[in-house]
Formats: structure tokens, sequence, C-alpha cells
């Protein structure tokens, strides 16, 4: 009897402790007891996003967007002249951020890579057209690729002629005005109001 006493006791333990999980399982948890988070909860369709990139575009628009302002395309003779008229437009009230072949290229760049990257960074192209820019097929190759954009880019692409006759003026050019290097200051402020002329239609 007393083994029979002490088998019911455990049988009625069982059941009752197996109702009250079956209990809890199948109430609907209450907000003092949420469920944990998992893959599909663990953003609110209510909340709000906060994706870096849906916040506003604004501090990438305009002169910002680009890395340089000006990239000037010249020959390895003229690296002289372009020196200068990048001091010039570096040094003057706008500070304007210049790019210099021999100077911002990446060391062991390959120099196809390296010229299409400086023209897509820059705003302005500044052609330096001499009578070693002609020769050179690296620079024709720069002309090239600027002129590719013309289309879309009236006031971009800057020549600057120096050392040369009229009418040996590029004829893939012949559609574009050039500035007159024979000035005293070679054409230098011309360019600079060029290239801030350039810049204020896209600030």
């Amino acid at each position: 009897d007393w083994f029979r006493q002490v088998l019911s006791k455990t049988s009625k333990k069982l059941s009752d402790s197996t109702e009250s999980t079956s209990s809890d399982v199948s109430q609907p948890r209450s907000k003092d007891n949420p469920p944990p988070l998992g893959l599909s909860s663990a953003v609110s369709p209510n909340s709000p996003s906060t994706y870096v990139g849906a916040s506003s575009s604004s501090g990438s628009s305009g002169r910002w967007s680009k890395d340089y302002d000006v990239c000037v395309c010249h020959s390895e003779e003229d690296l002289v002249a372009a020196q200068e008229l990048v001091s010039y437009l570096e040094g003057s009230a706008a500070s304007l951020r210049c790019f210099l072949q021999l100077r911002d290229s990446t060391p062991g760049g390959a120099i196809v890579s390296e010229l299409c990257h400086a023209l897509s960074s820059s705003h302005c192209r500044v052609l330096l057209i001499t009578p070693g820019f002609l020769q050179d097929p690296w620079c024709k190759y720069q002309m090239l690729q600027a002129l590719s954009e013309a289309p879309g880019a009236e006031g971009r692409t800057i020549p600057l002629m120096s050392g040369l006759t009229r009418a040996a003026y590029p004829a893939e050019l012949r559609f574009m005005y050039f500035v007159d290097g024979r000035g005293p200051d070679g054409g230098f402020h011309q360019v600079k109001e060029a290239v801030m002329r350039y810049l204020q239609t896209i600030s």
C-alpha cells in the first residue's frame, strides 16, 4: 500500500508539471515578458532608419565632390611652366586644388590609370598646349580623354596655348576658345578666372 501511495503522488506531480508547461507555451507572452530578439525582429518596422547612406548628400555636392579643382595636362619638357601655373593657382585667394602629374601621381601606378583618374577626379582640365604638348603621345591621350566629355563639359576643358601660332592650334579643339599665353602673366589670370566661373556654376 505504501508503494502505491508513493507511486500515485509521483505521477500526480508529473502530470501537474506537464500541464503548467503546456499552458505556458500555449499562452501568449505578455508585455512584461517579450520574446527574445531574432534576426527578423531586430529592427522594428516602425523604428526610424539610421542608415548612413540615407542621410543628405549635400556634403558631397559642388566643388568638394571631386579631389581636385584643376588637372594640368602638360608635356615633360613643359614641367617648369606647369609648376609655375600650379603655384599661381594654388597661391591665389581661391586656393585652387591642382593635380600635377609628377607631384601627385601614385608611385608605381600605371600611367594610363593615373591619367584617367586625374581627369575624372578634377573639375577642370587645363591643357598647356606647346610644341612639346603636340609631340607628346600622352598629352594627346589626355586631350582626347578630356574631349570625350565635351558634350556635357562646357567650361571644364581650358586650352592654354603658348609658343605656338594660331595655325598650330589642334584641330580637335577648334570648337573651343583658348587662352593666349603671350600675355604678361602667361595667361594664368585668365585660366584662374575660367576655373572660378565653372566652380561657381556647380556651387
